[in-house]
């Protein structure tokens, strides 16, 4: 073994150390170039929480190239043995960096957990302020937001589930009571 100095990860599992909070505005990055980011950091021990997670971008030759794509991610394999692929716009993120990470392991499952992922702002991080990642921004003729890719995925949204009305019973040993 050469004598460089590795990183070792199980420093960072022992439940007394301090934590530094790393907080990654999303808006208008790049979804593969950020996940990068946010993986070394949570890597090294740091938690990161990803805010504004729906508005990262994803850029490609064109839209529907990168609809295709990801079509493709979500409809392969079978329904019931997977491998599953989110539908929502945080989760999506989320998945993205777990792609940045040997999740397998025991250290990168416990780096994994570190990382959060966030539609908008959570009140006890409005205070904080984001970490640039420069290296994340780039000026994009195609692209598309992660919102409006898990849209076109299928995501249900709250227009199409505030018209659905009270419960109703529908069996007689439903626990939902009738309507008059």
């Amino acid at each position: 073994m050469s004598g460089a100095k590795h990183y070792n990860a199980k420093d960072s599992l022992e439940p007394d150390a301090k934590r530094a909070v790393v907080v990654v505005d999303a808006t208008g990055l790049v979804v593969g170039r950020m996940a990068t980011f946010v993986a070394k950091r949570a890597i090294m021990g740091d938690e990161v929480h990803i805010v504004n997670a729906e508005k990262a971008i994803i850029v490609g030759s064109s839209k529907k190239a990168i609809q295709e794509h990801y079509k493709f991610k979500r409809e392969v394999g079978t329904a019931r043995k997977g491998p599953f692929f989110p539908r929502e716009p945080h989760l999506i993120v989320k998945r993205t960096c777990r792609g940045m990470i040997n999740y397998q392991s025991s250290a990168g499952r416990a780096a994994y957990k570190r990382i959060k992922a966030h539609l908008g702002v959570p009140k006890e991080l409005v205070s904080t302020k984001a970490t640039p990642v420069e290296a994340a921004k780039r000026e994009a003729k195609a692209f598309l937001t992660i919102a409006e890719l898990a849209t076109w995925l299928g995501r249900p949204t709250q227009a199409t589930n505030s018209g659905m009305g009270p419960a109703k019973q529908t069996h007689p040993t439903s626990r939902v009571s009738k309507e008059a």
